[in-house]
């Protein structure tokens, strides 16, 4: 950077040290340094970590964290390029540090294959914090491949571990990252508020057993946007006790729809209401926009639902509510009271010849389920098509393709 040429030569030189010394980082004897905007830099690396692809780096990344943690101003771990290989995790707040506090993976994060070291069924774990962004481009790899044919695993009490887990997290995001091959979900927000989840990419095999895209449970104000999903499962499942919910742009295939639920599996599930599902795409899926129940379930309502703007290519089922999910049919009826449910402009192509089944239950039968702009055509020997409704009260809009649900 030039210098005034009417300074004196002793200022000259002085302000030219300064010059270049603005914006360089600095590294002092503990580890840590200097970042371009006055936030402390946490490199795993100078804790210990080492991107051989063999060595375990849990205890290198949680000491980088409580560091970075328990700091004071602004501070961001970095996990920089190269494949660290780490077992449980757990980022444990609340925080010291200025918020927000950053988590920046550029290399890759890889699972230890060893299942015996999950204790708690998660791989990562984000818990208590507030005000917490995790982005970096990097990729968060859960080798899930050599542990699939051990069961699925998810949030049912398997013994596969979810990828990553925001429990108990507030006011915080994720964004630019890639999420492969988790042994159980790859992704979970439970317990947390205001959470905004942006611009992933998140692939397994279609055969790979309930590797959820996303699953959120027991939260509220969370919108994931912008994404590419395709797993062997839900690219995403919206659980109980979500409120204010938005998915949006979100391309989904392989896999098993865009859902709301299970619900009604546990005696202390609560209510679902505010779910906006906008903007979506799903392709080569089972099945499109889709609410399922268990039977014999608690008293629950679950509200004010809407998927609107969706297209399908070759989807199997792209509208169905199914209150009788993966149930006896001699069981006791499902008890959650769905009502003021929209399926708008949802259009393309299905493979199947009901692509329209609402099945709700006799125990408390669907109110208010609006089909407005529906317009699906057979993928080649598919159709003719009809529509499917039992113990529903249907309002139809505009001229539905397939016919039914008078």
């Amino acid at each position: 950077m030039a210098v005034p040429r009417e300074c004196g030569i002793k200022i000259c030189l002085l302000l030219g040290l300064a010059l270049l010394t603005i914006g360089v980082e600095s590294t002092p004897s503990n580890g840590v340094r200097r970042g371009l905007v006055g936030e402390t830099i946490f490199d795993v690396s100078k804790y210990g970590a080492k991107a051989d692809g063999k060595s375990d780096n849990s205890q290198a990344f949680i000491e980088a964290w409580n560091a970075a943690c328990k700091s004071t101003g602004s501070a961001k771990v970095v996990i920089p390029k190269g494949d660290f290989v780490a077992g449980e995790i757990v980022f444990q707040g609340p925080c010291t540090a200025d918020k927000p506090i950053t988590i920046e993976i550029q290399g890759n994060v890889l699972a230890s294959t060893d299942i015996s070291v999950y204790s708690s069924g998660i791989w990562i774990k984000l818990n208590e914090i507030d005000g917490l962004v995790v982005n970096g481009g990097g990729t968060i790899n859960g080798r899930g491949k050599s542990s699939w044919k051990l069961g699925g695993g998810n949030n049912e009490g398997s013994l596969l571990p979810v990828s990553l887990v925001f429990e108990k997290v507030t006011n915080s995001e994720m964004h630019n990252l890639n999420f492969v091959d988790s042994m159980g979900f790859h992704l979970k927000v439970t317990d947390s508020d205001t959470i905004t989840i942006s611009n992933l990419k998140i692939t397994a095999p279609g055969d790979s057993p309930n590797t959820d895209g996303i699953h959120m449970s027991s939260s509220s104000n969370v919108k994931f946007t912008d994404s590419v999903v395709g797993t062997g499962d839900d690219c995403v499942s919206i659980g109980h006790g979500t409120t204010n919910i938005l998915v949006s742009g979100i391309t989904c295939g392989p896999g098993h729809g865009l859902s709301v639920g299970s619900l009604g599996k546990r005696p202390e599930e609560k209510d679902v209401q505010g779910i906006s599902v906008i903007n979506c795409t799903l392709i080569g899926t089972t099945n499109g926009a889709r609410i399922k129940t268990y039977h014999a379930s608690p008293s629950l309502q679950a509200s004010g639902i809407i998927y609107k703007d969706i297209i399908v290519t070759d989807v199997q089922n792209p509208i169905i509510i199914d209150q009788h999910y993966n149930s006896n049919q001699n069981s006791e009826q499902s008890k959650v009271k769905i009502s003021d449910v929209h399926f708008i402009n949802i259009k393309g192509t299905t493979v199947s010849k009901i692509p329209v089944d609402i099945n709700c239950s006799e125990a408390v039968p669907c109110e208010g389920v609006e089909l407005a702009d529906i317009d699906l055509t057979p993928s080649g020997s598919a159709g003719p098509l009809t529509s499917a409704c039992s113990n529903a009260k249907c309002l139809l809009k505009g001229k539905p393709i397939p016919p039914g649900c008078e």
